[in-house]
């Protein structure tokens, strides 16, 4: 299973990535994606969209069953990635690059209890 050091983890099985300038980046992991099975259907929000911790963000349903992505912290979406909509086997494919999911530029600083790539790697072994 890939979980790249580089990155910052949700219990829920997303993660995020740091873009700069407040925008943070989310995709859900490639243990997520395993768990899921073959991404047939990607629905993101608008950009623009106003999100509280928590929120109901994107839905991914795929041959077995439908997966939900939460807000990991408060924002705006500020860009989403229509190729996954197009392409929804991109999440399976690549689902820390091409597969990302949409950008939130974040209201505040990180909040506690994000994981790290050897906390996220013990919840999931």
């Amino acid at each position: 299973m890939n979980i790249p050091e580089d990155l910052l983890y949700t219990a829920e099985h997303e993660w995020i990535r740091e873009m700069g300038q407040g925008v943070f980046r989310i995709g859900i992991t490639d243990y997520a994606q395993d768990q899921l099975g073959d991404v047939v259907f990607v629905e993101l929000p608008k950009e623009g969209k106003t999100l509280s911790e928590g929120d109901l963000v994107a839905e991914i349903e795929s041959t077995k069953s439908v997966g939900e992505v939460y807000a990991p912290f408060p924002g705006t979406v500020v860009a989403v990635n229509d190729a996954v909509v197009q392409d929804p086997s991109l999440v399976n494919g690549s689902p820390y690059d091409d597969g990302w999911l949409f950008d939130i530029q974040i209201d505040g600083g990180l909040p506690e209890g994000l994981l790290d790539a050897a906390a996220y790697r013990d919840l999931t072994e």
